[in-house]
């Protein structure tokens, strides 16, 4: 072997090195994607449903129901999913977010605040069957299937 090989075997060891390196990540990286949608298959979206209990001003009737999708955005605007035309609602008041087998109720930085059992949400709040999630003068019951 002469002098000006030696640095080239070295380098294509390194190259392979890398390569394999490389490889190896990504095979960590789809095998935890395939484990996380693994989980959320064991962990099904549980029907859930949002139940006026007490319409505001001008708020929908006592009694609406609202189904949930995985995201239900609710507000004012017309593009949410839940549309609360209540003076005290915000345009886009609050989400409630299906995740990590829980609901998961959020408020937008909205003027009034969000409420969950009267309790103002600050940050990212698990919903139960049964919870009261007030929004404005609006106040919706957490329902859940199985």
């Amino acid at each position: 072997m002469g002098t000006g090989e030696i640095p080239l075997l070295v380098l294509r060891l390194i190259l392979a090195l890398a390569l394999y390196a490389f490889l190896a990540a990504l095979f960590v990286l789809l095998w935890r994607d395939l484990k996380r949608s693994a989980v959320r298959e064991i962990l099904p979206r549980r029907e859930g449903q949002l139940v006026v209990v007490e319409a505001g001003e001008r708020g929908p009737q006592s009694g609406t129901v609202f189904p949930l999708q995985d995201v239900t955005s609710l507000g004012r605007a017309p593009a949410n999913t839940v549309v609360l035309p209540d003076p005290f609602v915000s345009a886009h008041h609050a989400l409630l977010v299906w995740r990590e087998g829980h609901w998961w109720l959020e408020d937008l930085g909205s003027k009034n605040g969000t409420t969950l059992n009267d309790e103002p949400v600050t940050r990212p709040t698990i919903v139960d069957a049964g919870d009261l999630i007030g929004i404005g003068h609006v106040v919706l019951r957490m329902e859940v299937g199985k």
